[in-house]
């Protein structure tokens, strides 16, 4: 019988969860897929991308809402210094309340948006205020739906590059988990040039697989202990990944777990008092050798202070810390860059959310029992600008 994170799919159906589990365990396919698919129209990306990048006063804004805004946050700092170009990332919830604080009429600018089902009426808002206070603007659109207004409004539209990315990407349960990574990796590679991502792909999927088999027990066991509060911490674009690994957990949760994100520098400044014995701290540790300083240091004053019930290290190198600690570390990466340690991690903390909301007696695929929130946002009225 097939299995999805250590449960059988008639455990899992009865437990509304076979979605969710299968969605994070086939992520490595999902890039793969991905990857391939982005192969087949490198010519056609390139020959909208190419005369854009070559302007060197070209904005670069990446936008989307909820995780889809987090994306953008895990990519800016690695594409901003990679493409040395002004890169920022703003979610469309912040661009549709006040598109005249973040737009600029006369700059040049590139709006890459994310969105899983392209239905939300914010991405939709989004594009036609930047079309409308901005005079040179361009689109990158990836997408999860085909079926979407997004994907579908932007066919044949001048100025737009839609990319529509393998169904597998499409989750069908409530939390975003291989849409996520997979429209993460898509803009991932596209910018840092699609011809010499196929092995490192190939090395994050291998990696990330082999992460899932030997780990998932021991995710499980972690989110059998009864921690009320979970705090992930983050450098550079790790914060981004803080922030959704924060959001995945109080979603399936349903709210019972608080949640909170920042960065190891930034927790001193106030946001470390929510430290208590119901409290689990996760660290993202860099393979960035000047990051990793600080996240150690924070790690070991965390493990002297002695307040935390639980303190977990992630990373694709053993912490070389003289104090022991609870620590996962990712197979075959300890060279790899942050950005690719991006697509395990996020695994990792998926495969958290996904048994504490197992072990709370919620229904991952549906967690929200109240119907309040929903998979797709309902609600917003967008009013003209």
């Amino acid at each position: 019988m097939t299995r999805f994170l250590g449960l059988d799919e008639a455990h899992l159906k009865a437990h509304g969860a076979q979605n969710t589990a299968r969605e994070i365990e086939l992520q490595p396919a999902a890039w793969q897929q991905t990857h391939a698919l982005l192969r087949a129209q490198h010519e056609r990306i390139h020959a909208f991308l190419a005369p854009l990048l070559a302007l060197p006063e070209l904005r670069i804004i990446l936008t989307g809402a909820g995780s889809s805004a987090y994306i953008g946050q895990c990519l800016a700092p690695e594409l901003l210094r990679m493409l040395q170009r002004r890169i920022e990332a703003i979610a469309t919830t912040d661009l549709v309340s006040g598109p005249r604080d973040y737009l600029l009429r006369e700059v040049p600018t590139l709006l890459v948006s994310f969105a899983r089902s392209g239905a939300s009426p914010e991405s939709l808002a989004a594009i036609a205020l930047a079309d409308q206070c901005v005079d040179r603007c361009h689109h990158l659109i990836i997408t999860c739906n085909g079926e979407g207004a997004l994907y579908l409004r932007s066919q044949g539209q001048p100025r737009r590059l839609t990319l529509l990315l393998p169904e597998i990407t499409h989750d069908q349960g409530f939390a975003m988990t291989a849409s996520f990574s997979s429209m993460l990796y898509a803009a991932l590679a596209i910018f840092r040039g699609l011809k010499s991502e196929a092995e490192r792909i190939e090395a994050v999927a291998g990696a990330t697989t082999a992460l899932i088999a030997e780990h998932n027990e021991a995710v499980r066991a972690l989110a059998e202990r009864s921690f009320d509060r979970v705090v992930f911490l983050g450098s550079r674009g790790f914060l981004g990944l803080a922030n959704e690994a924060a959001l995945k957990l109080l979603e399936l949760s349903d709210g019972a777990v608080m949640t909170s994100a920042n960065s190891p520098l930034g927790f001193r400044h106030g946001p470390k008092t929510i430290v208590n014995r119901a409290t689990l701290v996760v660290v993202f540790v860099s393979n960035d050798s000047l990051s990793r300083k600080y996240e150690l240091d924070l790690l070991r004053e965390l493990h002297a202070d002695a307040a935390a019930g639980g303190l977990l290290a992630i990373s694709a190198q053993a912490p070389d810390a003289p104090f022991p600690i609870d620590q996962i570390v990712v197979p075959l990466l300890a060279s790899a860059e942050d950005a690719e340690l991006l697509l395990p991690f996020v695994a990792l903390v998926q495969m958290y959310a996904f048994h504490r909301s197992l072990k709370l007696g919620n229904t991952p695929d549906t967690p929200c029992a109240s119907g309040r929130v929903n998979r797709i946002v309902k609600g917003v009225t967008i009013h003209s600008l």
